[in-house]
């Protein structure tokens, strides 16, 4: 089988807009690219944010959910407070299903698997999160293999509850990192991927004014 296609970067000039999957006059969807925050971070170095692009656009659009720095992919802001609200509701409630694509070290055994391990902040090493039985919070993850490499597997993952980092410590957890990690893959698997090869590809959730479940996409694009 050939290999699997190197991932290429997609990092963004400052201040340059995300490009828009949807918008409405209550919501946008963004397809956030890798390397940019979700919210503003600490100091004014990362003070360049999703948020703070959107808003140049969209003013007093609000975050509901977020992506990690490097994670890229489909992602949905408020323009009020009401549809904040109800959209906040339906990712706490669970209401919310999420996709995302991964290429990961290795090449599991099954075609199919579901992970259980609770994670907790890592206190000594910030901002990594660590798996613990005892004090961790409970997080599932569901994932199946779409694409085997000689060295790499394309997986589909569907988180069950959103813990920060979640599916970058699980996957690592079943010894298979995320290709170009830097957090948490080890140097063979971090120097296979210029970014982290980690995409949300489809958020569903109901529309908080029409009441419609809707789906926004998009595909990964390593």
């Amino acid at each position: 089988m050939a290999a699997l296609p190197q991932a290429r970067s997609i990092y963004y000039s400052f201040m340059q807009a995300p490009p828009v999957i949807h918008a409405d006059t209550h919501l946008v969807v963004f397809n956030k690219p890798s390397g940019l925050l979700s919210v503003p971070g600490i100091g004014p170095q990362k003070a360049d944010c999703l948020v703070a692009r959107a808003q140049d656009a969209y003013p007093g659009c609000r975050i509901v959910h977020r992506l990690d720095r490097d994670t890229s992919g489909v992602i949905v802001l408020a323009h009020d407070a009401e549809t904040h609200r109800a959209l906040s509701i339906q990712f706490q409630d669970r209401l919310v299903m999420k996709r995302y694509e991964a290429i990961v070290l290795g090449t599991p055994p099954q075609d199919e698997g579901y992970i259980d391990a609770a994670i907790r902040k890592d206190m000594d090493r910030p901002p990594r999160q660590c798996i613990d039985p005892e004090h961790g919070r409970p997080s599932q993850t569901n994932w199946r293999v779409l694409e085997r490499g000689d060295d790499r597997t394309r997986l589909e993952l569907t988180p069950r509850t959103g813990r920060s980092h979640q599916i970058r410590l699980h996957l690592l957890h079943i010894g298979h990192p995320i290709l170009g990690d830097d957090l948490y893959a080890p140097p063979n698997a971090l120097a296979m991927s210029d970014r982290l090869c980690l995409h949300a590809t489809s958020l569903t959730f109901r529309h908080p004014v029409t009441n419609a479940d809707v789906t926004f996409t998009s595909p990964a694009p390593f």
